[in-house]
């Protein structure tokens, strides 16, 4: 889970507490209010009782007590707080469900006397707290949005980072600022820098090398056509052919590490058809193919089909009876062979000059290319000795 998703996971947790909160306190405050204008307005409304009759007393208790006389009333919009029954009537005391101002209800006799008031003190109160309540809230998400501000530039730093790591050696983080994300970003660069200068380098190096070797190759090539003895004519070929091969195998190794993929998609067997066209077989009867489910691929085909070629290749070479086999299922192809299991762990045949047998043609460095091409398209490579087959496997998925 990214940073991001923690961050709001946290404040999503943060804010529905501190509403459940919020919601608890005011009901909690709510029902003080309510009790305190219940005792409070029982002794006006019991003072107003008594003195029904007096005019002139009841007039000034509606004063002192800052009540206002009402003449109709929406019961809808009303709860009611208190509720008495008495000889001469009732009394009862009622709420705005929406605020603070309270009813008081007096029945007496054949009259009904209503009189609005409002709690100033309590209300004033409850507003302040619910107001504080509102600004947690608030702050929370202020210092919430502030964090993921901050921590914005961390996804242009990642974006960036992976189109570096994907070849485009060209890359910078353009961000300028004083704290330790600009530190890492300023870091970064001077990485980048350092890394590209010396991968170009090193291409240049390698192409430099790969012309010049190139070059008397095909002089010494030349030149053993004008040798007459026969033996020592193969052997001469067989000696150039190989460093030719030697050659060209040590730049498309090299040429792995710095060559931006082209992605296309294509099907399972488009990538065999291409493979098997790379490796010019005379006859087609040393393969058997077995397509029981085709699938779709994401990769660079010129790629994935010298790595598929190199294991065809391999099996071919090592196999003690043919036809060999290659195997397309869903998200998987596999090429199996008839032979001998590798006498070292699988990893082994993965570096560079290692192989199986000294006395085979190349290099060893088939499988190391394999491993950086399949490396490079994020896809597994495994292998399985089973009933005398080696099977090498490229899961895709």
């Amino acid at each position: 889970m990214s940073i991001f998703k923690k961050l709001t996971l946290l404040f999503i947790l943060s804010f529905v507490l501190m509403t459940i909160i919020g919601l608890w306190i005011d009901n909690i405050n709510s029902k003080r209010v309510d009790n305190f204008a219940k005792e409070k307005y029982l002794k006006v409304i019991d003072d107003i009782f008594k003195n029904i009759e007096n005019k002139n007393y009841l007039d000034s208790l509606i004063l002192k007590n800052g009540l206002e006389k009402v003449n109709s009333l929406d019961e809808n919009s009303l709860e009611i707080i208190y509720f008495q029954d008495s000889t001469f009537g009732n009394i009862s005391i009622l709420k705005y469900k929406s605020s603070n101002i309270y009813i008081l209800k007096i029945g007496y006799l054949d009259e009904q006397y209503i009189f609005k008031t409002l709690d100033e003190q309590s209300l004033s109160d409850k507003t302040i707290l619910n107001a504080l309540v509102f600004l947690d809230i608030s702050v929370l998400l202020l210092i919430f949005l502030y964090i993921l501000k901050l921590l914005t530039p961390l996804k242009t730093i990642t974006k960036d980072i992976k189109t570096f790591a994907n070849g485009n050696l060209s890359t910078r983080i353009n961000i300028k600022s004083d704290d330790e994300i600009g530190t890492l970003a300023n870091s970064f660069n001077s990485m980048a820098s350092s890394l590209e200068n010396s991968i170009k380098t090193r291409e240049e190096l390698l192409r430099d090398i790969g012309h010049e070797l190139r070059t008397p190759i095909a002089k010494g090539k030349f030149a053993i056509e004008k040798i007459d003895n026969f033996s020592q004519k193969e052997l001469l070929k067989k000696i150039f052919y190989d460093l030719e091969s030697l050659t060209n195998e040590l730049i498309e190794l090299e040429k792995l590490n710095i060559t931006k993929l082209n992605l296309t998609i294509f099907s399972a067997e488009t990538l065999v058809l291409e493979s098997l066209g790379k490796l010019y077989l005379e006859d087609e009867t040393k393969v058997d193919i077995e397509i029981s489910e085709d699938f779709k691929i994401e990769a660079d085909l010129d790629y994935l089909s010298v790595a598929l070629k190199n294991l065809i290749d391999n099996a071919l070479k090592y196999a003690i009876s043919l036809p060999i086999v290659i195997k397309v299922c869903k998200d998987e192809i596999s090429v199996l062979n008839n032979g001998e299991k590798l006498s070292k762990d699988f990893e082994y045949y993965l570096k560079p000059f290692t192989q199986e047998l000294v006395q085979r043609d190349g290099f060893g460095l088939g499988l190391s290319i394999v491993k950086k091409i399949i490396d490079r398209h994020n896809f597994k490579l495994t292998y399985t000795y089973e009933n005398d087959f080696n099977t090498f496997r490229i899961i895709f998925k």
